[in-house]
This record gives C-alpha cells, sequence and structure tokens, in this order.
C-alpha cells in the first residue's frame, strides 16, 4: 500500500495544479453601451414603429408627434411676414418718391442760384426751396426709419418661422444608432412630453465585459491586449472568445456584490472592459470570465 501512496500524491498534485491552472482570472459580467431615445416635441404619437428585439438602422424615422399646431402657427407666420414685407415695399417705393422730388427740387435750387446772380429772382424764393428740401430730407428719414423697423420685423418672424420648423422636424422619431431594442417605454396614441423616454437601443453586434481585477494583476493587462473571454456555453462547458481592452478604471474601487468569494469581496479592484465580437450568443447581464495570466496570453 505505501508505494502507491506516491503516485496518489503525484494525481492530487498534478489534478491540483490543472484546477489552478484552468481558474479564471476574472469575473464579471456582459454590458453594451445603451442610448435612451426621448422624445423632443410634445404632443399625440401618431406614429411608433418600433419593438423590442428589433433591428433598426441609424437615421431611420421610426414615428412622429402630432405637429397639427406647429404647422398652423407657421403658416400663421408665413401669412404675417408675406403681409409684413409688403408694407416694406410700400414704404420703399415711397422712399423713392421722395428721392425723385429732392431731385426735382436741386434741379429748383441751382436754376433760382443763377437766376438771383442775375437778379431775376428773390431771396424767398430761394429760401422756399431750402425749405422744401430740409422737409423731404426728414421725409425720406423718417421713411428709412419705418423700412428698417419693417426689415427688423421681417427678420424675427423669419426667425420664427425657422424655430417653428425645427420644432416640427424634431417631431419625428429618429433613431440615431444601427442596433437592437432593448425595451419600450411607450406606444402609438399615448401623449409624449419633451424628454420622455421612448425606447432603449444598444448595438450588440459588439459587446462589452466589464470584470474586476486586483492591483496584483494589473501589470498583466495592458489596453489593447488581446486576452480570452469564456462564457456558459451548456452547464459544464465555455464558450471562448477573444477579446480587446478597451478600458482601465484609473482608481480603484470596492469589489461589486456579484464577486462571490468574502476575500475577494473586501479588496479593493480595478475596473476593466474587454470588447468582444458577438454573434448573438452573449446577452447583457449574462456573467463572463477573462484569462490573461495563462502561458498562451502574452504577458508584461
Amino acid at each position: 500500500m505505501k508505494r502507491y501512496l506516491p503516485v496518489l500524491f503525484a494525481a492530487i498534485s498534478v489534478a491540483s495544479c490543472n484546477s489552478d491552472k484552468n481558474k479564471p482570472d476574472a469575473y464579471g459580467t456582459f454590458e453594451a453601451t445603451e442610448v435612451m431615445v426621448s422624445s423632443q416635441a410634445t404632443g399625440q404619437i401618431m406614429m411608433f414603429k418600433v419593438e423590442e428585439g428589433q433591428v433598426l438602422d441609424s437615421g431611420s424615422v421610426v414615428g412622429y408627434i402630432d405637429t397639427t399646431d406647429l404647422c398652423l402657427k407657421r403658416k400663421q407666420s408665413i401669412e404675417t411676414r408675406d403681409a409684413t414685407a409688403s408694407r416694406k415695399d410700400d414704404v420703399a417705393s415711397q422712399i423713392a418718391v421722395q428721392e425723385q422730388g429732392r431731385e426735382n427740387a436741386m434741379v429748383d435750387k441751382h436754376r433760382i442760384e443763377n437766376l438771383l446772380k442775375d437778379g431775376a429772382a428773390t431771396q424767398k424764393q430761394m429760401d422756399d426751396v431750402h425749405a422744401s428740401l430740409n422737409l423731404i430730407d426728414k421725409q425720406i428719414a423718417s421713411l428709412k426709419i419705418q423700412f428698417g423697423g419693417i426689415a427688423s420685423q421681417v427678420s424675427s418672424i423669419t426667425q420664427q418661422i425657422a424655430q417653428l420648423s425645427e420644432s416640427i422636424n424634431r417631431s419625428k422619431i429618429i433613431n440615431p444608432i444601427k442596433g437592437t431594442v432593448l425595451t419600450k417605454y411607450a406606444e402609438k396614441d399615448e401623449v409624449a412630453t419633451y424628454g420622455k423616454p421612448l425606447y432603449k437601443i444598444a448595438d450588440l453586434t459588439e459587446i462589452n465585459l466589464r470584470a474586476y481585477v486586483g492591483g496584483s494583476q494589473l501589470p498583466y493587462i495592458k489596453l489593447g491586449a488581446v486576452i480570452d473571454v469564456a462564457y456558459d456555453k451548456d452547464e459544464k462547458t465555455n464558450t471562448t472568445v477573444q477579446g480587446i481592452v478597451s478600458w482601465i478604471s484609473p482608481s480603484a474601487e470596492f469589489t461589486p456584490k456579484t464577486i462571490q468569494t468574502k476575500e475577494e469581496r473586501v479588496n479593493l479592484v480595478y475596473a476593466v472592459k474587454i470588447r468582444v465580437k458577438n454573434d448573438g450568443s452573449m446577452k447583457i447581464g449574462m456573467p463572463g470570465e477573462i484569462r490573461f495570466m495563462n502561458p498562451s496570453n502574452q504577458k508584461p
């Protein structure tokens, strides 16, 4: 019996080594960059073609909010602008008439000046011409002030029309990124308010494993490094893929409660993100594990 003891101890030692070798270096959960799409207008949702699990393209119009009131206001503003602009044209015509009258008065002034030199005109005639020119200048100045005020009104109304047009455009619900709808918060015919969440979407073609490593492990993991990421395939086996380290927390934090052992829970750790191509097998919230200290991976 004694001769078998060394063999037994060797087997136990090898099994222990293999167990340590296969033990993951860190654990975490998969997550994705989620985008909350909110309403940019207030009103009844007239159309909303969004379903959970649906894949949407970036820039696609998935719905719109009632714009009846905005369209009526814009139409009214356009009519007001056009009416105001017509007043500007009338004032411009009056200015042109007064300027022509001033040119005629200047001709009379030069003629009277020549006659006055010859003694064929009186000083009163010259004074009357000067008075007429002064009156015309004041009228032209007054009309130009009116013209400037009307032009300012037209510009202000034009800006209001642009704002209303922008509000109408914002009534369209435009999907911001290509991705999968995770959660739907609104339905057609409901009343949306500005900032109300409508749905949440994320690009699941690439997914991140957020894991936590201790300070002693940091030298083995660097930005851009390619490391092994494993997740459950079934009850006994894992699927292993390669991922790229995309982020390392600059500061330490307490280990989250998802880490099971007490020894790990009381330690400070660093959060890291590993970006992985997703074929649809990995889901948000699914647990995963990483191995970066294995001989097959590059050491510092």
